[in-house]
């Protein structure tokens, strides 16, 4: 029997584009050719803690002008413009390149002052096998590009302290290899939906797709199982798990992805 807790999260913020039909046949889909081999991009430093508010970090890599504080590290005033007001928890993804398929994972969070500062990772990660795109479509191999609310979660295993509703359930289980002949198995035991055409406040695993199924769904953060995705992102296991304690639905998380470069316009 499923278990389940909280209560249904924000309504989803869609942008046009994204996702790719993963729900146990995307992310979990055997792949047909095995293509060039990318490699796990190395895991970065563990950071120390939160970013210093005396010394802000640069508006991009390379970049010496200080971020505004009211504007999450790495991303532009466009990007940041859709991020919503009411929204002070940020999961920041940044591609590696338009077309690459290896990532930075960062939360931050907004303090009383109204600065954004970094509380957990960077993390590394992984995300679709063929990069970004705007215009995402069932099947692309490509990760969408946009801000989305995070609002529910999952998993085969029981929750390991989630503040977001979770839904233990064996309908999470999976097998099968990855892009690189890697195991799939217990890539789903823990994941958070990421609202692109699903319906809000129900279990990651729920099928409509209010925008029909060629614009995909089922799009995740879930376990990494050591190679690119379908569509979705993935974190090591404990990662993912740290990041299931720190989400609070009060301050409705978002997550903000695509390559770097195109989140700091």
């Amino acid at each position: 029997m499923p278990v389940r807790k909280g209560a249904p999260t924000p309504l989803h913020l869609g942008t046009g584009a994204l996702c790719a039909a993963l729900l146990l046949t995307g992310c979990a889909r055997t792949p047909d050719p095995a293509p060039a081999s990318p490699t796990r991009a190395p895991r970065p430093p563990a950071a120390s803690g939160p970013a210093s508010p005396s010394a802000p970090a640069s508006a991009a890599p390379g970049d010496a002008r200080p971020v505004p504080a009211s504007r999450i590290p790495g991303l532009g005033p466009a990007t940041q413009a859709r991020v919503p007001d009411g929204t002070s928890q940020a999961l920041v993804v940044a591609g590696a390149s338009a077309d690459g398929n290896t990532a930075t994972t960062v939360l931050y969070a907004r303090n009383p002052a109204g600065r954004w500062e970094r509380v957990a990772g960077p993390w590394a990660s992984h995300n679709a096998l063929k990069g970004w795109t705007h215009d995402h479509h069932a099947g692309d191999l490509r990760s969408p590009i946009g801000v989305f609310r995070l609002g529910d979660a999952g998993g085969r295993l029981p929750d390991p302290g989630a503040r977001l509703p979770y839904d233990q359930d064996p309908g999470f289980a999976i097998s099968g290899t990855g892009f690189l002949g890697e195991p799939l198995e217990g890539s789903f035991d823990h994941v958070i939906a990421i609202d692109y055409n699903r319906v809000p406040g129900r279990t990651p695993l729920d099928k409509e797709r209010p925008l029909g199924q060629g614009k995909g769904g089922g799009v995740w953060i879930h376990v990494d199982h050591g190679g690119p995705t379908q569509a979705c992102v993935s974190l090591d296991r404990e990662d993912l798990r740290e990041l299931l304690r720190a989400l609070d639905p009060a301050r409705e998380p978002v997550v903000v992805m695509g390559p770097g470069a195109e989140l700091a316009r």
